[in-house]
């Protein structure tokens, strides 16, 4: 039954990231077909933003190096295609393909950047500044990621005053919106309201805010509430909990899209997502991983066993 809290927005956008984030990690791989027929599967439960694929150097994320022979197999589809684009080769090669909606992958933390993108946070977004003009230059949207706002595995806690000034600086340089991304998913609620209050007293508004939190402890939904309560509309979330993050090996699954889904549809908030479409559609890509969907959700409505 919903059960509609005044305090809550009337609607949440979700960003999906499973076909990027969630499958990334795979040990084997994944066939492009299978990614592609994923995309369409999610498409057609509802969400209206996925993210497809990164084009990133197949060195360093081998299991999407077929970008540039899957992005046209979705290309047509009547979604919003976002994709990963690390630096101006990267770009290129996206916008050779028609992509118009990208993303650059900034750390909140020096720590983070050097093992991410081998560079302090500051060459990072140096790094960013033409790619972000050249893709606003071509009527593109760029969304800028910010790994670690909230915890470190090296440095540990990070400063609220340290993340706003990157999210500033990815603002500044023309980022239509953020990710806050809780990467080792050590987040909680209060601290989830002080950075989104910080970031509006310095000028960034809970609307240009997604949030992309991680359920190492079991706070993903806790924290994606938080938010809400801030003004926050647009979630990321992956398609039965898959993903983690390769370069951070404490980071956990990103929070379940299905669980994300069930309670926003408690809470009488309006997603455009058909729920069981979208289990059906989880536990078709368990099949293809040969492993159950971690998804409480996706368990509860589909009777897997464990």
């Amino acid at each position: 039954m919903a059960v509609p809290d005044p305090g809550l927005p009337t609607r949440v956008r979700i960003h999906e990231v499973g076909a990027r984030d969630g499958l990334q990690n795979e040990k084997t791989t994944v066939p492009t077909e299978v990614k592609a027929e994923f995309v369409r599967r999610l498409a057609a439960a509802g969400l209206g933003t996925i993210e497809a694929t990164s084009f990133v150097h197949p060195k360093w994320v081998p299991q999407l190096a077929d970008a540039e022979q899957l992005f046209p197999l979705v290309a047509e589809l009547p979604v919003e295609l976002p994709v990963l684009v690390p630096n101006e080769r990267g770009l290129e090669r996206a916008l050779a393909l028609g992509a118009r909606r990208v993303a650059v992958f900034a750390s909140a933390t020096e720590s983070f950047a050097k093992a991410n993108l081998n560079r302090t946070v500051d060459e990072a977004l140096a790094m960013f500044e033409p790619v972000v003009a050249r893709a606003r230059a071509e009527g593109g949207h760029v969304r800028g990621y910010l790994s670690m706002c909230f915890g470190d595995p090296w440095e540990g806690a990070v400063p609220v005053d340290q993340v706003v000034r990157v999210c500033k600086a990815l603002m500044d340089m023309g980022c239509d919106e953020l990710s806050l991304g809780d990467t080792i998913g050590v987040a909680t609620p209060g601290h989830v309201r002080e950075l989104l209050v910080s970031l509006g007293a310095q000028g960034i508004p809970a609307e240009v805010l997604g949030v992309h939190f991680h359920d190492t402890y079991g706070q993903a939904l806790a924290n994606t509430l938080a938010a809400l309560r801030q003004g926050v509309t647009t979630v990321d979330a992956s398609a039965g909990g898959l993903g983690g993050c390769p370069y951070a090996k404490s980071a956990t699954g990103n929070l379940a899209t299905e669980d994300l889904v069930w309670m926003l549809h408690g809470l009488g908030i309006d997603t455009g997502v058909d729920l069981g479409r979208l289990v059906a559609t989880s536990v078709w890509m368990a099949d293809r991983l040969g492993r159950p969907s971690p998804s409480r959700t996706v368990r509860a409505l589909s009777h897997q066993e464990q």
